[in-house]
């Protein structure tokens, strides 16, 4: 099943994932492929829960077997938050949004979307 038009939308939900960033590729939010649906990225916070040293995130739109950056080793202050994405992205079925950090236990995320179908 295809996408659905977005006039047409007969449902939207309001969702939050969550993940502790780990060191290899992960996804934080993905939309199976035959889903029916567009998920619709709202806002992406990352947080340092290191007090002692920074962190740095990569995320990105992963289509097709190929990562899109979204940001490409950012700075994550210790003890302080950062918002990646603050305008609206859509993730079409298939696509997945993949977090990675360069330690583990350094960072957190918290990703605000909507389930339209």
């Amino acid at each position: 099943m295809a996408a659905p038009n977005l006039v047409s939308v007969s449902n939207i939900y309001g969702k939050s994932a969550v993940q502790a960033v780990s060191d290899s590729a992960t996804a934080i939010l993905s939309n199976a492929g035959g889903s029916g649906k567009v998920l619709k990225v709202n806002a992406l916070y990352i947080s340092n829960v290191d007090g002692a040293s920074n962190g740095d995130i990569t995320a990105d739109l992963y289509r097709s077997s190929t990562p899109y950056r979204l940001a490409y080793t950012v700075v994550v202050p210790a003890d302080s938050s950062i918002s990646l994405i603050d305008q609206p992205i859509y993730l079409e079925e298939g696509d997945s949004i993949r977090l990675t950090a360069n330690a583990n236990s350094t960072l957190e995320a918290i990703c605000s979307y909507e389930e339209l179908s």
